[in-house]
């Protein structure tokens, strides 16, 4: 699996033009499901995501992760994270197809939920999404989880 994460001072997911997700100072997900992912990756990247520690604490230093601070967490589900860019156009083979992708995005979210004790926003998954962002810092934070 994979994941752009991104400190925000705010965030939110619209389909069609009306909005299905929203949070205020928090983290933005990207994440991306590839082939040979399972339950062991999408477990934990949602722990690596909650205890992301991107937040600052009382001496200013990057210390605190969102149980710390009470900050929101938007998941998008975004399969070209997986693209092979081997050349110019980016081949999408990489990523799971959808049927095994999807449980494993719910997976996260809902291990997510677990985790911080309160609802995570999402988009939804395979829709045309536009998101937005306020970038806080900026603090993007890549993470790469390779398949067992």
């Amino acid at each position: 699996m994979r994941a752009c994460i991104q400190r925000v001072r705010n965030a939110s997911v619209a389909v069609d033009g009306v909005g299905i997700g929203a949070i205020g100072p928090g983290l933005l997900a990207l994440v991306g499901v590839q082939r040979g992912d399972g339950p062991a990756q999408a477990d934990r990247l949602a722990e690596k995501i909650v205890r992301l520690r991107v937040f600052a604490d009382a001496a200013g230093k990057m210390n605190l992760d969102l149980t710390a601070t009470g900050g929101g967490l938007l998941i998008v589900s975004q399969f070209t994270l997986c693209a092979d860019l081997a050349g110019n156009r980016p081949s999408f083979t990489p990523a799971a197809p959808p049927d095994e992708a999807r449980p494993l995005i719910d997976r996260v979210v809902d291990r997510c939920t677990t985790l911080i004790g309160r609802p995570v926003a999402t988009g939804w998954f395979a829709a045309d999404m536009q998101v937005s962002l306020v970038n806080d810092g900026p603090v993007t934070i890549w993470i790469d989880l390779p398949a067992a």
